[in-house]
């Protein structure tokens, strides 16, 4: 499958959150979470290696229209209201369409 639309975002957790941050991120991958949809080619949680309370996320998706359908969905909408609590601030956002990479885990 191609990714046809995905976006980085960097959000800064509140002081010593940061841990915190990156397991409910993480949680984007459990079966029945937005990561594990089929219309998900790319969820990739990263963190800062100056500031542990910076996390950056990466995801590709078929579409922006299936990104958007999933995100409105029951498991999404728990783990952003989750996220909220955990942040310093307004999260920075980057959209993209994908041209051409690799990704090997």
């Amino acid at each position: 499958m191609n990714v046809g639309y995905g976006f980085n975002a960097t959000l800064t957790a509140r002081p010593g959150m940061g841990d915190r941050l990156v397991a409910l991120l993480l949680t984007g991958l459990h079966e029945g979470s937005p990561g594990a949809s089929e219309h998900c080619v790319v969820y990739l949680v990263c963190r800062s290696a100056s500031d542990p309370d910076v996390v950056h996320v990466t995801e590709g998706w078929s579409s922006e229209e299936d990104h958007h359908r999933i995100f409105a969905g029951e498991a999404a909408q728990a783990i952003v209201a989750e996220i909220g609590g955990l942040l310093a601030g307004e999260s920075e956002y980057t959209d993209y369409v994908p041209v051409r990479g690799k990704a090997a885990f």
